[in-house]
Formats: C-alpha cells, sequence, structure tokens
C-alpha cells in the first residue's frame, strides 16, 4: 500500500546514520533517517526569517500549494497570507514515522532489508522534534522566526519552545492539547483497533498484499466525525437523503453524512499508511511534557535571559476534540513558570477542522503574532 500524489517540490535529506543514529525518547535507535521536505520563499542572508510549519497527523510537507496541487494549509501559508512567503523562508516536513518520503515503518530496516513493520520503535512527540531540530542545522538555520501548527502540529510547536527554547523565537499553537484525555485516547484506541483487527492486517507485512483498507477506511471514517462540530454536521448535511436514492435502504448510505463519511474514508487509502497511522496515533496518547518538572523551567530560564520563546496559543469555541480546556490549561502552566504568552478563542463553527478553514479572526490573529515577532527583532530579514 503505497501512498501516491506526493509533491513534485519535495527535497530529501539524510540527517542521520549508522555513525551518528538518531537515539530516541525511548532509548531506541534509528541508524537511518531520511526526511522528506519542502521550502517556500527565500532565506535572509542571516538566515533570520524561517518559519518552520509542523503538520498535523494525516497532514504531510505540501503545506502550500501549486497550480493544481493545492497544499493543505494554503489558508495560512503562502503569498500574502499569515506565514507570507514574500517575506519568510517556510519549512515543512514529512513526520518521523511518516509515509510521504520520511523513515517510518514501510522503511527498509537496514539491518533485515525487508520493511520494519511492527519491529518500527514507539515515537514520541520529542522524537518529532529532535528530527526537526535536526533538519534546521541542515539548512544552517540556527534560530526560526517561529513554529507553526495546528493539532499533533501545535503539539510538536509547543514540545519544541519547552525543550530548546533557544531555537524558537515565537510558538504558535493551535487547536492542540498538552496531554489527551481519555475520551481522546479511547478514539484512537477503536481506529487502531480497526486498522490491526482487518484480516489483511497481516501482522503489520501487507505490503505484497492489498492491506487492511476496509479497518483504516473506518478508522478515518470516526476520526472525521470528531473533527467536526454538531453546528457543522447539522448545517452541511442534516438529516438529508441522498438526491435520486430511495430512502430506507435496509443498510446502505442513505443519508447524506454517510456519503461524505463513506468518501473520506475512501479517500483517505490512496494517501496515508496504516502503519503510520497506528504509529503516529500512539505518540499523541503518551503526549504530556508538562509531566517532565523540567520541561517549563528550561523555558522560564530562557525568558529571562532575553532567548527566550514566546507563545500563542489558539482554540476554538466549537471544538469539542481539543476544546479550549485544553489550550487553557497549556496557557495557565506557561503563565505559572513566567513563559510569555497570548491567548485567543476564536469563535468558528466547524469543530476541530476549524485550524485548517478561513476563519478571518483565526489568520489575523496568527499574522500580528508574527509581525509582532518580527518588531521585537527589528525586522531584520523579514520585511
Amino acid at each position: 500500500m503505497v501512498p501516491t500524489g506526493a509533491s513534485q517540490r519535495v527535497q530529501r535529506a539524510r540527517l542521520f546514520t549508522a555513525e551518528d543514529p538518531l537515539v530516541l525518547d525511548g532509548g531506541e535507535r534509528l541508524s537511518e533517517v531520511e526526511v522528506a521536505y519542502e521550502t517556500w520563499g527565500e532565506l535572509a542572508p542571516d538566515a533570520s526569517n524561517a518559519v518552520f510549519v509542523c503538520h498535523a497527523l494525516t497532514g504531510d510537507s505540501h503545506a502550500a500549494g501549486d497550480p493544481g496541487q493545492p497544499g493543505w494549509w494554503d489558508v495560512m501559508v503562502g503569498p500574502g497570507r499569515p506565514v507570507d512567503t514574500d517575506r519568510f523562508f517556510v519549512v515543512c516536513p514529512n513526520l518521523l514515522g511518516g509515509c510521504r518520503g520520511t523513515t517510518g515503518p514501510t522503511s527498509v530496516d537496514p539491518a533485515t532489508g525487508t520493511a520494519y513493520g511492527l519491529d518500527f520503535p514507539l515515537l514520541s512527540i520529542r522524537d518529532f522534534v529532535t528530527v526537526h531540530r535536526r533538519l534546521m542545522r541542515h539548512l544552517g538555520i540556527r534560530r526560526l522566526r517561529a513554529v507553526v501548527g495546528g493539532s499533533l502540529g501545535g503539539m510538536q510547536a509547543l514540545q519544541w519552545g519547552l525543550d530548546a527554547p533557544e531555537e524558537v523565537h515565537g510558538a504558535v499553537v493551535v487547536a492542540a492539547s498538552s496531554h489527551l484525555s481519555a475520551q481522546n485516547i479511547a478514539f484512537s484506541a477503536v481506529a487502531r483497533s480497526a486498522i490491526m483487527r482487518d484480516p489483511e492486517f497481516a501482522d503489520g507485512r501487507y505490503a505484497e498484499g492489498g492491506g487492511p483498507r476496509t479497518g483504516l477506511a473506518i478508522a478515518r471514517m470516526m476520526a472525521h466525525i470528531t473533527y467536526l462540530s454538531e453546528q457543522a454536521m447539522a448545517e452541511k448535511f442534516g438529516r438529508r437523503i441522498q438526491e435520486g436514492d430511495e430512502p430506507r435502504r435496509r443498510f446502505g448510505v442513505d443519508f447524506a453524512v454517510e456519503s461524505y463519511l463513506e468518501h473520506q474514508g475512501q479517500a483517505f487509502l490512496d494517501r496515508f499508511d496504516p502503519l503510520s497511522y497506528l504509529y503516529l496515533t500512539r505518540s499523541l496518547d503518551y503526549f504530556d511534557p508538562f509531566a517532565d518538572p523540567g520541561a517549563t523551567g528550561r523555558a522560564a530560564a530562557a525568558a529571562r535571559t532575553g532567548r527566550r520563546t514566546e507563545f500563542l496559543v489558539v482554540s476554538f469555541d466549537s471544538d469539542w476534540r481539543f476544546s479550549t480546556s485544553h489550550s487553557r490549561r497549556i496557557v495557565r502552566v506557561l503563565e505559572r513558570a513566567r513563559i510569555p504568552v497570548s491567548f485567543r478563542e476564536i469563535s468558528a463553527p466547524h469543530g476541530h477542522d476549524s485550524f485548517l478553514l478561513d476563519v478571518p479572526d483565526y489568520l489575523a490573529s496568527v499574522a500580528a503574532f508574527l509581525d509582532h515577532l518580527a518588531d521585537v527583532e527589528g525586522g531584520s530579514g523579514a520585511r
């Protein structure tokens, strides 16, 4: 099962080797790590205008679009957008453990000559950030103007600002959480169960077969339910019956919302890998950066020296997956540690998916924060 439709802009870098392996948060090692990434804009001579975009669970490196190939965050990244590619040098990689060109469970294990499968080590969000930091060094960038992300991407931004505040001037944390609730862990558990109980999963060794397509589609269908608010679903679908179909066709696709979910599940199959879905969702489950008593201490110490990370935390009032209470917890912990943080709750009817959509107050808030960062550093290389 090989995802298709990769961007033609993708560049690749081998960031870790057998002589210099990636040591993971859990102590295991990966002897070879290649990262697929894309860039937009021009890097300033002093490398002061770099902005790093972290993608969410099923995203990839193609954050901004080209003609005929839209990016997944075109509302945020591009000429004249909040992350303005006419001003900033923008970098977005595919995640470690992903399936769009970066080393993951479907990659070949150098020790065996076959795909890792379930022998691939478990990952943490800190591992993603470790790879991001190495990519920045590879590109000759010592300090980012900002790191920006929504959902899982926002969690990476939070982790980075805590772990290496001297490397990040600003972190934009959108529709994210500092730890998942039991309900969120439960959603992920059911999704993984659908994949792993599919007869075609074959203990993760499905490379020569069709793979667990039914299980992956069900996982995606359930996830989409959590991404939309009840209001958004009511306005978009209501109880409408599919046009041209007779209602009450036993257990077929009768309602518009059923058709939408069916489409989302099927469309997902050709662009994402089941093993990546397992590994990335598991990294979310264990994310809890504030459980480390030194996490805020490092960022607070950096704040006192001036080489600090300033945070912008954004939530949406209709997001029930990562509700505003999740964002407020992040803000409270940062404030107690005297780490500079701003907070905005944005009114939007779309639910968790609001971070991907054209919500003017949200986009204006991010743009204003990035302008503020440029003003604080004198605008060098970004004006």
